[in-house]
């Protein structure tokens, strides 16, 4: 038994929320019985919650006002789902440009929580929070960390890159030490000797949870097991911040003989979605962000919503930041949404699958779009001799492949490159491989497989440009 964990459940813990005057451990309590509504009540509550956010943002901020008025719309003639899907689509071009105008005039600017996103699309984007959503946000985050396994108040392992305590001085030091009980691997300094010194914290401090980016937790997968390092069972893993392919699910459930949780989120509006103890889809954070996903009209424009199983470009709403009222977002990413009901019990709606960003859609000359991950898991698996794989489209005729070469890579490796591209990208198609010792990670320490600069139905094109 872990009486340091009991001791931060059940008197630590309480105590140092009440110190810094935060409710987040009550909101949790709340949500963790919220969990288990039924899906009309939530619908119900997700409804009331959308009234509130798009009459407070009508009232308080102008460049809803602005925009709506023009559009013809005011909260009153919201009056049903339907009516809020007429609300136009904010993106991230919208954020950069009328940042300011954004920001509700209820609020004193010097008070608000301010994050930025990774800038993974070339531009970061600055988002104000205010405290209130803040501590509900991190009590939505606390209540899916424990579907893992994991219980408040145990040791946390995380694959990441600036560990955020160290910017708090002493006072962040002292909280990680007492409460927190996270270590970390530094993402952007993952070498051997790295790898290795964590590889002997994971036996020394054994931690019952794991938590990182999806693909740097493979990583760290492989590493412990070509070393032979001997390995720690945790009793939950977490990946998050990119596309969890199965092949990486695969590898690292083996490696830690423990379940994958998958996740999904972002700077922008914190938890999205994450897998439970069923791992089949993923639940949607309901009590603070309302999800849809929509599919392209005949114009290109993103207004029909899409069917249960079909994919889409994933819409968010904030249910709770009123600072900087963050509504019917284009997120960037394709999923859908499951009309399914989950084993656990729950009644949060379910994601069926994540597919990735709209900008790694392949587009070929023939219309088609390709998924990202379903191309690299090919082109990777079934390629000989290849350690790490990443595919750039240019233009709809010419890509480049960067490529990390294991020792079989050879002719044989090029001619199954070459049958692979013709057959999915068409005869046509101009390429040329990049050879690298390792494909380099955005400056967050995130990774993508495959990048598209060209525009596809999903995307805007502005957006696309800054990929």
């Amino acid at each position: 038994m872990d009486i340091h964990a009991a001791i931060i459940r059940n008197a630590l813990g309480p105590l140092w929320a009440r110190w810094e005057r935060s409710p987040y451990l009550l909101h949790y309590r709340r949500l963790q019985r919220a969990q288990y509504d039924s899906p009309v009540s939530i619908r119900a509550k997700q409804w009331r919650a959308l009234q509130k956010i798009v009459t407070h943002a009508f009232d308080t901020v102008p460049f809803y006002r602005d925009r709506w008025q023009q559009a013809g719309l005011c909260p009153a003639g919201i009056r049903c789902f339907d009516d809020f899907e007429q609300i136009p689509i904010l993106t991230k071009s919208d954020i950069r440009a009328h940042g300011r105008d954004l920001l509700s005039y209820s609020f004193n600017q010097a008070e608000l929580v301010r994050k930025k996103t990774s800038g993974s699309t070339g531009v970061s984007l600055e988002i104000l929070l205010d405290e209130e959503s803040r501590q509900w946000k991190r009590a939505c985050v606390l209540r899916s960390d424990e579907w893992t396994g994991w219980r408040f108040g145990e040791p946390v392992a995380k694959v990441w890159g600036n560990p955020e305590y160290r910017s708090r001085g002493l006072r962040g030091l002292l909280r990680n030490t007492l409460l927190d009980r996270e270590f970390y691997l530094d993402t952007l300094h993952m070498d051997e000797a790295a790898l290795a010194r964590f590889a002997g914290l994971l036996l020394k401090k054994r931690p019952t949870m794991i938590f990182g980016h999806a693909h740097s937790v493979f990583l760290l997968a492989q590493y412990l097991q070509s070393s032979g390092h001997a390995i720690h069972r945790p009793k939950g893993i977490i990946t998050t911040a990119m596309i969890l392919h199965s092949w990486q699910r695969q590898k690292i459930e083996q490696v830690f003989d423990c379940p994958v949780t998958n996740r999904y989120g972002c700077e922008e509006v914190s938890l999205i979605a994450c897998e439970c103890e069923e791992h089949n889809g993923m639940h949607v954070n309901a009590d603070s962000v309302f999800v849809e996903v929509l599919c392209a009209d005949d114009t290109r424009a993103l207004t029909r919503p899409a069917n249960p199983g079909e994919s889409g470009s994933v819409i968010v709403t904030d249910l709770t930041n009123r600072a900087m009222p963050i509504i019917r977002y284009q997120v960037g990413d394709v999923a859908a949404l499951s009309d399914r009901v989950c084993a656990c019990g729950r009644g949060l709606p379910l994601l069926e699958r994540l597919e990735g960003r709209e900008a790694d859609y392949v587009v070929t000359q023939a219309g088609e779009l390709i998924s990202g991950i379903s191309l690299t898991e090919n082109f990777a698996l079934q390629v000989p001799g290849v350690v790490q794989f990443q595919i750039i489209q240019e233009t709809l005729q010419r890509f480049r492949f960067r490529v990390v070469r294991g020792l079989d890579f050879g002719p044989e490796s090029l001619d199954r490159l070459n049958s692979l591209v013709a057959r999915h990208f068409g005869p046509d198609v101009e390429y040329r491989c990049e050879y690298l010792d390792s494909i380099p990670s955005e400056p967050s320490g995130k990774y993508r497989f495959c990048i598209s600069r060209v525009p596809n139905p999903f995307t805007h094109p502005q957006e696309v440009a800054a990929a």
